[in-house]
C-alpha cells in the first residue's frame, strides 16, 4: 500500500486520528489482561480479545464508511434515525432482553445491539440540526427550545427507564448544545431549575417506593452479559407502574450504598455484595504510581466488570497513576481538539454536531472513571473505545467517524474570514 493509498484511508484530522489510535491500542491490551474470569468460564483463552478486536475491526470499518460521507449528508439522514432510533427504543420495551434488570437488548438476525446506543447520535443529529436551522443574529430562535424539549423527551424517556445514568447524561449532552447553541440563558436557567425541582421529586419517590432489600447491588459473581432473560418473563406479574419503575429498587440501592456513611471495618466487610467496589478500591490502593505492569493485575480475577464498568480500575492497577492521567488526558485532548475543529466550521451544523459528539464520549469517559475511583454511585456506564463491547464499541467508532467527515468535509471559516479581509483592504485603498 503506497503512501497516497494510506491518505486516502486516514482522511481527517490528524490528532484525532492519533488519540482514537492509542484508546484501540489501550483497550486490546486491557481487555485481553481484564478478561481472565470470562476465558476461564468460558474455556477459551483467547475468544474474548478475538471477539473485542473483532468488533474493534468493524467499527473500524463503519468509522471509514462514515468519514467518507460529506457532512451536508448526515443532515439528509437525519429523520431517518431519528424515526428508527424512536421505533426501536419502545419496540425493546416490550421484547427486549432484560440485562441486570433493564430492557436494553434487541436481538434483529442474531445480532445483539443497544437501541439507546442509536438513539443518543440521533438525538444529538436532530438537535444540532433544529439549533442550526432557528439561528438569527442574537443567538437561537426562542421557539427553538420548544422543539428541542420535545424530541429529547421523546428519545431520553425510554432510555430513562432502563438506564438512569445513560439518560442523565444525554439530557446533560443536550443542554451543553443548548447552550453552544447560543439559546438564550433566561430558558436554560428555568429548564435547569425544572430539572432540579423534578429529580428531587425522583429522587423522593425512589427512596419513598423503592426497596434496596430487593436487590443485591453489584455481586460479584452476577455477570451482566451472561445472566440474559426476555423482558416479557421478568416483568409479565407486575403491574403498570411496576413496569414503568421497576429500576427503583436498583436505583436507591445505590444511592444507599453511595451515601452511607456508616463504618464497616475489614473484618465485617461483605466481598460478596459490595465486591465491585472493594475490588475496585483495592486495585486502584495497590497500583503505587508506575503499577504492576500490563497483564499483571489481581483483582481482575474478582471484579465481575472488569473488562467493562470498571476497566479503569484495572488500568490504573496495572500502569499506575501515570497510566491513569494518559487516559484521562487523551480524552481531555480529544475534546480540545473537536472544540478547535466545530470552531473553524463555518456552518453550524457541523460546529454543533461535532461538539455534541464529542461531548457525549468524553462526558461518558469522566463518570466511569468517577465510579471507578469512587466518586459517583456505581451504574453501567463503559469507558467508550476501552471498555469491551459490542454495540457500544461500534457506534463510538460511527462517532469519531463522523467527527473525521467534519473535519474533512465541513466548509472552513477561514477561508471566509481571508475573503473578508481581502475585501477590507480594497475597500480602504479605495478610499485612500
Amino acid at each position: 500500500m503506497n503512501v497516497k493509498s494510506l491518505k486516502n484511508i486516514f482522511k481527517g484530522d490528524k490528532v484525532v486520528w492519533m488519540i482514537f489510535f492509542f484508546l484501540c491500542i489501550i483497550s486490546i491490551i486491557e481487555v485481553y489482561s481484564a478478561s481472565s474470569s470470562l476465558s476461564y468460564k468460558g474455556g477459551n483463552f483467547w475468544g474474548p480479545i478475538i471477539y473485542h478486536t473483532m468488533m474493534l475491526v468493524l467499527g473500524w470499518v463503519f468509522m471509514i464508511f462514515v468519514l467518507n460521507i460529506e457532512c451536508r449528508y448526515f443532515k439528509l439522514a437525519t429523520p431517518i434515525f431519528l424515526i428508527g432510533s424512536i421505533f426501536l427504543l419502545y419496540i425493546v420495551m416490550l421484547i427486549g432482553g432484560v440485562t441486570n434488570g433493564a430492557s436494553r437488548w434487541i436481538s434483529i438476525g442474531g445480532i445483539q445491539f443497544q437501541p439507546s446506543e442509536l438513539g443518543k447520535g440521533a438525538l444529538i443529529m436532530t438537535i444540532a440540526q433544529l439549533l442550526s436551522a432557528m439561528q438569527t443574529d442574537h443567538g437561537a430562535d426562542r421557539k427553538a427550545i420548544r422543539y428541542i424539549l420535545i424530541v429529547s423527551a421523546v428519545v431520553i424517556f425510554p432510555i430513562f427507564l432502563e438506564n438512569l445514568s445513560t439518560a442523565a447524561l444525554l439530557f446533560l449532552t443536550v443542554i451543553f448544545m443548548m447552550f453552544i447553541g447560543r439559546v438564550p440563558f433566561k430558558q436554560i436557567g428555568k429548564l435547569i431549575g425544572v430539572i432540579f425541582f423534578i429529580a428531587f421529586l425522583g429522587l423522593a419517590f425512589v427512596m419513598f417506593a423503592g426497596n434496596s432489600k430487593n436487590v443485591e447491588v453489584e455481586n460479584k459473581k452476577q455477570n451482566f452479559t451472561e445472566q440474559t432473560t426476555t423482558a416479557q418473563e421478568q416483568k409479565k406479574e407486575t403491574g403498570f407502574i411496576q413496569k414503568m419503575f421497576h429500576r427503583a429498587d436498583t436505583w436507591k440501592a445505590r444511592i444507599d450504598k453511595f451515601f452511607s456513611n456508616k463504618y464497616i471495618a475489614p473484618k465485617d466487610f461483605d466481598l460478596d455484595k459490595d465486591a465491585q467496589v472493594a475490588h475496585a478500591n483495592i486495585a486502584i490502593a495497590s497500583s503505587n504510581i508506575v503499577g504492576k505492569g500490563p497483564g499483571n493485575s489481581n483483582e481482575r480475577d474478582f471484579l465481575s466488570q472488569a473488562f467493562s464498568d470498571f476497566i479503569y480500575a484495572i488500568i490504573i492497577e496495572e500502569t499506575g497513576i501515570l497510566g491513569a492521567f494518559v487516559v484521562l488526558a487523551l480524552y481531555v485532548i480529544l475534546f480540545i481538539r473537536v472544540g478547535i475543529i466545530a470552531r473553524k466550521c463555518e456552518n453550524s451544523f457541523p460546529t454543533f454536531l461535532a461538539m455534541g459528539l464529542a461531548f457525549l464520549l468524553v462526558s461518558q469517559a469522566m463518570f466511569n472513571m468517577a465510579v471507578a475511583v469512587g466518586l459517583a454511585p456505581v451504574t453501567g456506564q463503559p469507558l467508550p473505545l476501552i471498555s469491551k463491547g459490542g454495540t457500544s464499541s461500534i457506534i463510538n467508532c460511527i462517532y469519531i467517524g463522523a467527527i473525521l467527515s467534519i473535519s474533512r468535509s465541513a466548509k472552513r471559516r477561514s477561508n471566509v474570514k481571508k475573503e473578508e479581509d481581502n475585501a477590507y483592504s480594497l475597500l480602504n485603498v479605495a478610499d485612500v
